[in-house]
């Protein structure tokens, strides 16, 4: 069993990535293979699992919460890596992530409860409103 941190979650396709506490490559998760609520996945979650070797490379299964995480609400957040821009052709848009509603809203919120704990209920709403608007107007949320 190893244990580890979930990088990403798309509940819309389904799969998502965990970053092995031991360290090495991250291991593919897929939404089958989970024995816990779907719902419950997001970034910085820690869990524990089995490591098999799947078609494209390193694959989880039986993924469940780890011990130290149940019964916690706010796991922090694992932090991201940097990554270079893909390179993109002439009239062509560069890729990027495309997140739900409520997973925008959810990493959204995380980042304001993070660096601004003092913030109150109302404000995060007001707050998170207006980044949801910025999120439709710019494509950064499909719904």
């Amino acid at each position: 069993m190893a244990a580890g941190r979930v990088i990403r979650f798309d509940g819309m396709r389904g799969y998502g990535f965990i970053a092995p506490e031991h360290g090495g490559e991250d291991v593919f998760m897929h939404v089958n293979d989970l024995l816990i609520p779907e719902s419950a996945v997001r970034a910085g979650l820690m869990v524990e699992f089995e490591i098999e070797d799947g078609d494209r490379g390193l694959k989880a299964s039986e993924v469940r919460l780890a011990p130290e995480a149940e019964g916690l609400t706010g796991v922090p957040p694992v932090p991201r890596t940097p990554v270079a821009p893909a390179p993109f052709t002439e009239g062509q848009e560069p890729m990027c992530d495309v997140l739900s509603s409520a997973e925008y809203l959810r990493e959204v919120t995380e980042l304001l409860l993070t660096a601004a704990p003092d913030m109150t209920g109302h404000q995060i709403k007001a707050v998170r409103k207006q980044f949801a608007l910025l999120g439709n107007r710019h494509g950064w949320i499909e719904d």
